[in-house]
């Protein structure tokens, strides 16, 4: 990248710095990257004896490579300690090192203190790389020259390398916020807040708080009415959104439902691509951070009526005898499963046969009972936790595979009937990932009602 007087000072205060970058993963490869291309030789170190990807850094290159227990007093020594958000900033060798004064930040703060370009900035617990593909649709359709980055896939390290881009739009997890304190935006957002990550939070205000961290040096800053945990604390312009608003809402006009965008009927819903009240409500919140970003509103429709839903979002299957097969296999919390449920219900004439379980990651599974009482009629669960979310429901079927929750679902299933992979857990119990999780659910459905 070309580099401003200001950047140029900040790469000269590096230069001068002993550097750790600790966590090897995507994250921590891109910050190697980035600082080897500005001269900057660090540490490297990693809790894994053999982190993916390390064989892409040359040895001579860097100051060191140290991999397996991370080393308190070598990191003490350092005068930066860049982490990966995979690791905590409260493990033991951490905290001794910032206990000795060595300032401890993240990629996103790195690249907060050398980038110059306006950036778009979407945390919440579920949602948030729809909204952040949304919007960076939204400002393509206008026009403008956009990047999503950040928890999405492409590490901001690596993105702003890249020469030509008028905004970056960033997707932030609470990990990535925990470790940033100077990113500036023209428009930020927590979509929602629910239990999840309490595996590494103390408690749900710890995890909260850690959102509400990218409301800090906004322009604007979009919340969910519908969520005081989203209400900013800052003091920055405040836009709240709910679908029941007149300004960024739903309305009736001749018996159709519209989206309305800034006091005005955008579109009717029917024509845009992606579905469920909880999608409504994404969309509603991408059209306020895609306009503070410069987007028109005939970009903001172009976008809506061609945008593709993530993979493992919500998507259709099948469609076979009237029944629909969805993968939301990416409900990896409470949250994105009881939104789920409330966005596709109502669009449901029959049974909603709901597949379920995994790791909750330490979340209370008894939040979902309400909804399972409620509005599923069939409950099926499988993986590590699946015995606890089974116990909320009577005649809950529990299986071992994938597979066999597909099978025990169609030999249940009858027209007019759903059958909703919404796992409410992380995957890694029985899954590479849930994208995998989703891929065998997907191959499962098509071998057994294809």
């Amino acid at each position: 990248m070309t580099l401003t007087e200001t950047q140029s000072l900040m790469m000269q205060h590096l230069a001068k710095k002993r550097i750790a970058v600790v966590g090897l993963g995507l994250s921590g490869l891109a910050t190697v990257r980035f600082l080897l291309s500005l001269g900057v030789k660090p540490v490297l170190m990693d809790s894994r004896s053999k982190p993916a990807g390390i064989e892409q850094i040359a040895a001579e290159k860097v100051d060191g490579i140290y991999l397996g227990e991370l080393d308190a007093n070598r990191l003490a020594k350092m005068d930066m300690i860049i982490l990966s958000p995979g690791l905590s900033p409260t493990h033991p060798a951490i905290r001794f090192a910032v206990a000795q004064g060595v300032e401890l930040l993240g990629d996103v703060e790195l690249f907060a203190r050398f980038n110059s370009k306006p950036v778009v900035a979407i945390t919440g617990s579920n949602g948030k790389s729809t909204v952040t593909m949304l919007v960076e649709a939204m400002l393509k359709c206008s026009g403008i020259k956009a990047l999503a980055a950040g928890n999405i896939g492409l590490p901001v390290l690596d993105a702003i390398a890249q020469q030509d881009i008028d905004v970056f739009v960033l997707e932030l997890s609470s990990f990535q916020l925990d470790t940033t304190t100077g990113l500036h935006s023209v428009a930020s957002c927590i979509l929602n807040v629910s239990a999840d990550h309490l595996d590494r939070y103390r408690d749900m205000a710890a995890y909260a708080a850690s959102k509400q961290r990218v409301y800090q040096h906004t322009q604007l800053a979009v919340f969910n009415l519908a969520d005081s945990a989203t209400t900013p604390e800052s003091g920055a312009h405040t836009l709240g959104i709910k679908l029941a608003d007149s300004a960024y809402g739903i309305s009736v006009v001749d018996g159709k439902r519209w989206l309305n965008v800034a006091g005005e009927p955008l579109l009717p819903i029917s024509d845009m691509t992606l579905f469920g009240a909880h999608n409504e409500f994404n969309v509603l919140v991408a059209c306020a951070l895609a306009l503070a970003a410069g987007a028109s509103r005939a970009g903001l429709i172009s976008a809506l009526k061609q945008f593709v839903s993530l993979p493992h979002r919500c998507i259709l299957v099948a469609d076979k005898n009237a029944v629909r097969w969805i993968n939301d296999s990416k409900a990896t919390n409470i949250g994105a499963t009881l939104a789920a449920i409330a966005g596709l219900r109502p669009a449901v004439s029959g049974k909603l046969i709901l597949i379920a379980g995994g790791d909750g990651k330490g979340a209370d599974m008894a939040e979902l009972k309400p909804v399972l009482d409620s509005d599923v009629q069939q409950l099926i669960t499988l993986g590590q936790d699946g015995p606890a979310i089974a116990a909320l429901k009577a005649g809950s079927i529990q299986v071992k595979t994938i597979q066999d929750a597909v099978k025990a679902a169609a030999k249940l299933a009858a027209p007019g009937d759903m059958v909703l992979l919404s796992p409410a857990c992380a995957s890694l119990d029985m899954f590479k990932s849930y994208a995998d999780r989703g891929e065998q659910f997907a191959a499962a459905v098509k071998a057994e009602v294809l």
